[in-house]
């Protein structure tokens, strides 16, 4: 085996037993010693990348069986290694977290008051519309009820006047039927007594009776006076 691959191996395990050390320790730490743990590890996975490409471009000079051996054992080293990038991009990810709490702690009051104020300024604004879309749709709904009572109105007047025509035809075509039967019986009797002076004898009252109610109006040429 290449003594070059094996020195990069003993570099790397050192390297990578430290940047283990390194990212159990940082989650202890606060503040800018914090900040500087988390540069430290930065450089070594910086560094560690460096030895893991350079273990990559050796391994692939050697012959097959060689070769394959040695890129067995690199691919543990990389995934070794994105194990401690993980590792270091969670703590980096609750350092920042922190320092946005602590940001926000720290103008936290005057923020919230002032949003609080421009929340109570929308409720506000909001509050109002709604009462003027409610005051709206009252004054709608009460002109509909007007309008349906107008209309209930108007056939209720249509229907008493329909009525009233109705019975003032039937009660004129009632006094026209009394106007005409009086004139026909006038008449018949006029004509009678004159048409009996004519023939010289009375009239059968069966005759008059059925002239009366069959023809009433059949001999109105005879009706001319005759005395």
């Amino acid at each position: 085996m290449s003594q070059v691959f094996e020195g990069y191996e003993r570099q790397y395990c050192d390297l990578s037993a430290n940047l283990s050390r390194k990212c159990t320790s940082a989650g202890v730490f606060e503040g800018e010693l914090k900040k500087q743990k988390l540069s430290e590890i930065k450089a070594g996975l910086d560094e560690a990348d460096t030895l893991i490409r350079k273990m990559d471009l050796e391994a692939r000079s050697f012959p097959p069986n060689i070769k394959g051996m040695l890129l067995a054992k690199l691919r543990e080293y990389k995934t070794d290694l994105n194990h401690l990038k993980n590792e270091a991009k969670r703590i980096t990810s609750v350092n920042a977290n922190q320092a946005a709490r602590n940001e926000l702690e720290d103008s936290g009051i005057a923020d919230a008051m002032m949003v609080s104020a421009d929340q109570r300024g929308r409720l506000l604004m909001s509050t109002e519309r709604l009462n003027q879309s409610t005051d709206r749709i009252k004054e709608s709904r009460r002109t509909m009820l007007e309008t349906e009572e107008l209309g209930v109105s108007i056939l209720q007047d249509l229907h008493q006047q329909r009525q009233a025509l109705l019975h003032a035809h039937s009660a004129k075509q009632e006094d026209l039927d009394g106007h005409v039967k009086k004139d026909e019986q006038e008449q018949m009797d006029h004509w009678l007594p004159n048409f009996s002076t004519c023939l010289g004898h009375p009239i059968d009252p069966l005759f008059q009776a059925h002239s009366l109610t069959c023809c009433p109006m059949k001999f109105n040429f005879l009706s001319i006076p005759l005395d």
